[in-house]
């Protein structure tokens, strides 16, 4: 009885239409949030950030943590309501190399600076868009241990009906430290499709890095195996 059940549902997908990954819909009362740090001293730092959100298929933490002198410009917004949430992002716009605004679910802009000798500043951001909330799978990872760093770093996330990057996870970084560093990213599509990127260096670097994932909205014409037969 079990094998026959699942021929019938095997039956059923292979002779059903294409299946999109669509635009999330926004809520009606849709939440946001916004959050900017501006910090200039020397001591110890301990931060922590996480957006979990299901709606958007958003999952994020971010976090950090040393003993030093420590200048910090940090921004987080979030918005379940794409057009109210205007950011510059960059080479979003297909064709150009242009930074311009863009409507998101999710910004994060962060320059920072850090020098010690004490303690390293060892900390690890991570950004998905989870394939089981309607994301579609792909998500970035960043992790270091430095004792002297420099960065200016933004992350851009879109996946719903009015951003104007629908599915998109992206971090563009430009890094200077003396330490260890190193981003991890992965793309994954159960039976077709597994992209993965791996990057660390050890030691006095200068990096500049983009990393972007994306998925055009829109279901892709395909063979039915089924065609012709009435199931």
């Amino acid at each position: 009885m079990k094998g026959v059940i699942a021929i019938l549902v095997a039956l059923a997908l292979a002779c059903g239409p294409a299946v999109a990954n669509p635009p999330l819909p926004e809520p009606i009362q849709y939440e946001q949030f916004c959050e900017n740090v501006l910090v200039s001293g020397n001591g110890y730092i301990d931060t922590a950030i996480s957006i979990v959100d299901k709606k958007l298929a958003l999952e994020y933490y971010n976090m950090m943590s040393g003993d030093g002198a420590f200048e910090m410009d940090s921004t987080h917004v979030y918005s379940q309501n794409a057009s109210q949430l205007l950011r510059k992002v960059p080479n979003y716009d297909y064709g150009t190399n242009a930074t311009k605004n863009a409507t998101l679910n999710f910004y994060e802009n962060t320059k920072l600076t850090y020098d010690s000798d004490r303690a390293p500043l060892q900390g690890g951001k991570f950004v998905n868009s989870k394939a089981f909330y309607g994301g579609i799978g792909a998500n970035i990872q960043e992790m270091f241990s430095v004792n002297q760093m420099e960065k200016d770093q933004t992350v851009f996330f879109g996946s719903t009906t009015n951003s104007s990057i629908v599915h998109t996870v992206g971090l563009q970084t430009l890094n200077s430290f003396n330490g260890t560093w190193g981003t991890d990213a992965s793309m994954h599509k159960i039976f077709y499709k597994d992209i993965k990127s791996h990057e660390l260096f050890s030691g006095q670097f200068e990096v500049q890095k983009e990393i972007k994932f994306h998925e055009y909205p829109v279901a892709e014409p395909r063979i039915r195996p089924c065609a012709g037969i009435d199931c």
